[in-house]
């Protein structure tokens, strides 16, 4: 189980690595929805949050 663990892990890595040479745009791109998909995220808690204080 441990040598499925390093080898999907190694895949995901050569994928990251192969879509930042061949398109760093689309990479930066992702990245960027990633970045703001977080911030919503804490934005929502941080309203969630501040109802229950309320």
């Amino acid at each position: 189980m441990a040598h499925a663990k390093k080898i999907a892990l190694y895949l995901i890595v050569v994928f990251v690595l192969y879509t930042i040479i061949t398109s760093p745009e689309r990479a930066a791109d992702l990245v960027q929805v990633g970045f703001e998909g977080i911030s919503s995220a804490a934005q929502g808690v941080g309203d969630f949050m501040s109802e229950l204080v309320r």
